[in-house]
């Protein structure tokens, strides 16, 4: 019985290692797909845009970041309907398009003029054409292959946002300062792009759908047993919905407010606009190092534990912000509010997964996300909005401390994992 009891056991860690070794494939397209898709780079690439086109057509900081409120509140509308179409069809079709409306939206801001109206427009087109391309698709995807090394596989697909924080502050100033703001846009259309073909060879989700459900084998593995999980009315009468609703739109709200803002407010410091990017940049890279480090604890360790830890930290980032930084400190507060933005949407997706399962998980993130969509859209405006009336970022980064300490704090009422029974699943017919 004992060596029974071994042998079981050895063969489980052989399968947690072999999970992404096999899967590594769709892991590096859901990587690329959301680095490089509606969300993944869109407020990192504002702050290169921001004075560029105030000097030449007189719009005010806030006035050009309600094009992020604008394009990502529209996002976010549509994000429910995008996961309810993934659940019942499958996400393939659903992604690849929307990379190739990424693309649209990007190449019509390019051509904007003087006529704000329209500028908002093309961040609209990004939102809502490119809605197929935002996390739900990738993180379903990938939630659904990966069971036992669930936090991990969710970690490196969700690094692509921090791959595409890295590359795509110093990508756009380079080509705004250089070429002018048009062709940064044209650089812009160009990333989904570049997602494309590794989304067309190795993008193949499992099926979804009562099809994909009653073709399901019988089996004792999670992960090709049919997919368990609550219904969307029975996720929203729990207290966990509402709380994790709670937690994501505080720290999205401060997260988005300083990121696409730490550009010009760097710069109002004193910063060039290269040493300011730069520090930003190092945001991309503690937000991988932070998801890759969570993805792996989460798999070990209770998660709302771990999530309390990090979400919590830009709070000391906020304190470096208000003073006066030199670029030390700075890279210390850029890379404090990167771990949290590391951790945030890969604490997402895995918790939507153990608190709610699968089963229902497209419609379930997608509602949710509607938190991230409205923390995005609003914190990029309200911080600029808050700068034009101060005159200093000041304001702005001590309100974002008190919305760090909430909702880093008010994840631990989570409570202890639920128990997704067999009465969940769907029956085979």
């Amino acid at each position: 019985m004992e060596l029974n009891d071994k042998i079981e056991k050895a063969l489980h860690a052989e399968q947690k290692d072999h999970e992404i070794s096999a899967g590594w494939r769709l892991i590096l397209a859901s990587a690329l797909g959301i680095g490089f898709g509606s969300v993944g780079f869109a407020t990192y690439a504002i702050g290169a845009f921001i004075d560029p086109l105030g000097k030449e057509f007189g719009w005010s900081r806030a006035e050009v970041q309600g094009a992020i409120a604008f394009g990502v509140g529209l996002g976010g509308f549509a994000a429910p309907i995008i996961g309810m179409l993934i659940d019942r069809y499958g996400g393939r079709s659903i992604a690849i398009y929307g990379l190739l409306g990424v693309t649209v939206g990007y190449l019509m801001a390019s051509t904007a003029g003087g006529n704000l109206c329209y500028f908002y427009l093309a961040y609209a087109a990004v939102a809502v054409l490119g809605a197929g391309s935002g996390p739900v698709s990738w993180t379903r995807a990938v939630a659904a292959r990966f069971d036992r090394r669930r936090g991990l596989a969710l970690a490196l697909t969700l690094s692509g946002t921090g791959m595409a924080a890295i590359v795509v502050p110093p990508y756009a100033v380079l080509l705004v300062e250089n070429f002018g703001w048009r062709v940064g846009y044209v650089g812009l259309a160009c990333l989904p792009l570049f997602a494309l073909p590794f989304v067309l060879l190795f993008f193949f989700p499992a099926k979804s759908g009562p099809a994909a459900a009653a073709a399901a084998p019988v089996s004792t593995d999670a992960a090709s047993a049919p997919p368990t999980g609550l219904t969307l009315k029975q996720a929203t009468s729990s207290y966990r919905f509402w709380l994790l609703l709670f937690s994501i739109l505080a720290m999205y709200l401060g997260i988005t407010g300083i990121v696409p803002n730490l550009i010009p407010a760097l710069t109002d410091k004193g910063f060039t606009p290269s040493a300011a990017a730069a520090v930003q940049s190092v945001y991309g890279f503690s937000l991988i190092v932070a998801r890759l480090g969570i993805g792996w604890l989460l798999d070990r360790f209770w998660g709302p534990a771990v999530a309390a830890l990090v979400l919590t930290s830009p709070v000391m980032a906020c304190l470096i912000l208000i003073g006066e930084p030199n670029y030390a400190t700075a890279i210390i507060a850029s890379a404090l509010i990167g771990a949290a933005a590391g951790a945030e949407l890969d604490l997402l997706a895995f918790f939507t997964a153990r608190y709610f399962g699968i089963r229902n998980y497209g419609r379930i993130y997608g509602f949710l996300y509607t938190g991230v969509a409205f923390g995005a859209g609003l914190g990029p405006v309200a911080f600029a909005y808050l700068s034009d009336l101060t005159g200093s970022y000041n304001a702005s980064f001590q309100g974002a401390l008190v919305l760090f300490a909430l909702g880093g704090t008010s994840i631990l009422f989570l409570g202890r994992y639920p128990n997704l029974s067999a009465e969940t699943r769907p029956a085979n017919h």
